[in-house]
């Protein structure tokens, strides 16, 4: 079974426009598919509405007891739900999901170290089963970043993660293709011109671009999970703007692919 694992950031989701427009390609997407909804940008702000000042290191958020409430409620509440709303107009049977649903991602909660993430999840496992069977079924799911550890917990956990591990879960049995929509043309030398792609990306030149800082904040987790999924056996993993996904997935030249073996890029 071929499937496409496709990731929106939450600068879409933020966009009701921009959500919209993606949907309808994401509807046109061939295959079965999953898609998996950040919504960081919107907890942000809904948090500081309440007095929650968001805490980020590195890109990932430090998570209190209060900002899981808050993250809980607009990941997998509001944004979720409209999400799958949306999809159901544009005829995809979509159904929504935290890992908590069917025990569907299982996480530990990070152990301490320099830094405390707090309610943060490290994801453990995936029901691959029970999801070879929704998509059987043609059911389209969508995952907000929230998972448990199945001991009465939620835990706010990365999407980008998410959408990572289940794309090297389901790649065991399926061929899988991993696909990062966000709101930038892909990797870029120079994060504010979209000119300064880089088309093609390898471990190497990962590796020099962030000793030059220019890879930092959240796209480094980003590009460390889209490695871990290629080396793990995803057949392609893509970054890039969310309006160029049916491009991508049909070979066109648009966004970063990433690549195991080293090009000359420059």
């Amino acid at each position: 079974m071929k499937i496409s694992i496709v990731k929106i950031g939450g600068n879409v989701i933020d966009d009701p426009a921009k959500l919209e427009e993606f949907l309808m390609l994401f509807a046109r997407l061939e295959g079965k598919k999953i898609l998996v909804h950040g919504g960081g940008v919107m907890a942000s702000k809904f948090g500081l509405q309440l007095g929650i000042e968001p805490k980020m290191v590195e890109g990932r958020r430090i998570t209190d007891e209060a900002t899981l409430d808050v993250v809980t409620m607009v990941y997998a509440g509001m944004i979720n739900k409209k999400i799958v709303a949306k999809l159901q107009y544009l005829e995809q049977n979509a159904m929504g999901f935290t890992g908590a649903d069917g025990n569907l991602i299982r996480s530990v909660k990070r152990p301490v170290k320099v830094i405390d993430y707090g309610f943060v999840g490290d994801v453990k496992e995936i029901d691959t089963e029970l999801l070879d069977v929704l998509l059987e079924k043609d059911v389209v799911p969508v995952f907000s970043a929230i998972t448990h550890d199945r001991k009465g917990n939620l835990l706010n956990t990365n999407a980008d993660t998410i959408a990572s591990e289940i794309a090297t879960s389901m790649a065991i049995k399926h061929n899988v293709r991993l696909y990062f929509c966000f709101n930038k043309a892909g990797v870029l030398i120079d994060e504010n011109n979209d000119d300064s792609l880089v088309p093609k990306i390898n471990e190497d030149i990962y590796d020099e671009l962030k000793r030059d800082r220019v890879i930092h904040s959240g796209m480094i987790p980003k590009l460390d999970n889209a490695f871990s999924a290629l080396q793990k056996g995803v057949s392609n993993v893509w970054l890039g703007k969310a309006e160029n996904l049916l491009l991508a997935s049909k070979g066109k030249k648009s966004g970063t692919n990433i690549e195991r073996h080293r090009y000359d890029l420059y």
